[in-house]
């Protein structure tokens, strides 16, 4: 064969192959991202976590190939929205209108204060936009489910568990303290002294109003109730009051700095009743040099810690703590939020919101933070209905009892209630000089 011959031909095979590809379909242009909005304040450690849960959720579904959406799959775009919810709540819910109509977000996972909160969620109900909550803890969104359901149907707690909830954590663990002080103090009806911050939120979780209902069913006696300011820094005279009561446990409520005087004074003055309640103070690995090494035997609720709640507890917690520096705060659970649209939308194969609601209505995840099963329509809360809330109990989501010992934190409850242990709980202590100051007494 000629040259000439060999490059006809050659030209022919490369305008049949031209001619072919001309004829296929051109490649679809890749299928936008799924745009999840993270609304919180973004300046605090509550907006802080949720935007650290929601990235590490975000990245690890990207790398595994994205959302499969239909046919399609589709990566994970997180839009950060500060929602200054901690100053204003008009800028919340500016916030969250600017996240829907500007920033065209598809979901929206976080939030934290319940006035702000309330006001967000009228925006997604106007808009019609699922909004995965991810550290509102008062039950009254819910509740308005339950009055309306058509128009507020778009809102899930996806954590933690409700305000009564967190009651109902917290008197648990109180009940085990007082089974400690009953078996090593030989006391029948354990004495407790209750100290609450004098904040708004306290109001708003109706917890005076708990406690006293909860804790003479559980055995015990209230004292005497305490209410500091958030910014108190000397407690000597309420510890005073409180030895000269001859109380065995302090209930203690604080979620700001109050927590680190208490904790410093407590163990300073070695006041001789055992401390649990919720102490957010304690929930941070800096809280052992806050006051001044006096961490050990406090003892408060929090949402997580690495023990195996679910099989992706402790990966999720030890990445966080390697990736951060921190543990994670409750509002991390922005985590889960992601993982749970994710399947929603897989199982819907769309990004409808009505489609969507129906998958997370019917949704079993065990996440990070526990087992996730939303109530259903006509569940009932001390007589209200509460749908679209995170199911609490023994097999569900159930929070935790947390003591820090040795300089470290341990999850301390449950342990064997109703037949829970979480792998790596340790048995809760009493204080030494709680014990020794009591057995002197006798």
């Amino acid at each position: 064969m000629t040259m000439r011959a060999l490059y006809s031909r050659s030209l022919a095979c490369l305008i049949v192959i031209a001619l072919a590809v001309g004829c296929t379909a051109p490649t679809p242009p890749d299928e936008p991202p799924v745009r999840i909005g993270v609304i919180g304040p973004m300046e605090s450690i509550h907006g802080r976590h949720h935007w650290y849960g929601a990235t590490l959720a975000a990245e690890e579904i990207n790398e595994a190939g994205g959302v499969q959406v239909g046919p399609t799959s589709r990566q994970i775009e997180l839009v950060k929205v500060d929602s200054n919810e901690l100053e204003s709540v008009a800028d919340a819910r500016a916030a969250m209108e600017r996240a829907i109509t500007e920033e065209q977000v598809d979901f929206v996972v976080g939030g934290y204060e319940i006035m702000a909160a309330l006001e967000m969620q009228d925006v997604i109900a106007d808009h019609e936009t699922v909004w995965l909550g991810c550290g509102v803890v008062v039950s009254e969104m819910c509740r308005r489910v339950g009055r309306d359901y058509d128009r507020y149907k778009y809102w899930f707690r996806a954590g933690p568990v409700n305000s009564f909830n967190v009651g109902m954590t917290t008197i648990e663990t109180l009940k085990m303290v007082a089974d400690e002080v009953r078996d090593e103090l030989n006391v029948e009806v354990p004495r407790v002294a209750i100290i609450a911050e004098d904040a708004p939120w306290v109001t708003d979780f109706g917890l005076l109003s708990f406690y006293q209902a909860f804790i003479p069913q559980a055995g015990m006696e209230i004292v005497d109730i305490w209410r500091p300011a958030p910014d108190a820094t000397d407690l000597t005279d309420i510890f005073s009051a409180i030895v000269d009561g001859e109380a065995h446990i302090i209930l203690f409520n604080s979620l700001g700095p109050l927590g680190v005087h208490y904790a410093h004074q407590w163990a300073d003055l070695q006041v001789p009743a055992a401390s649990t309640g919720i102490h957010l103070a304690a929930m941070q690995p800096d809280f052992p040099e806050a006051t001044g090494d006096n961490a050990d035997y406090i003892t408060y609720w929090h949402s997580i810690a690495r023990v195996e709640m679910t099989e992706r507890t402790i990966p999720f917690f030890d990445t966080f703590v390697e990736r951060y520096d921190e543990y994670p705060f409750f509002t991390a659970v922005t985590y889960d939020g992601v993982y749970l649209l994710k399947q929603a939308m897989e199982s819907a194969g769309t990004l409808d919101a009505e489609s969507i609601i129906t998958e997370l209505e019917e949704i079993d995840y065990d996440g990070a933070f526990g087992r996730i099963v939303f109530t259903p329509r006509g569940h009932m809360q001390m007589d209200d209905e509460i749908p679209h809330d995170l199911t609490w109990g023994p097999g569900y989501a159930t929070s935790l009892g947390m003591q820090w010992q040795d300089g470290e934190p341990q999850c301390v409850w449950p342990w064997d209630w109703e037949g829970v242990t979480y792998e790596g709980t340790v048995k809760y202590e009493l204080p030494p000089w709680v014990v020794d100051y009591w057995e002197t007494a006798d």
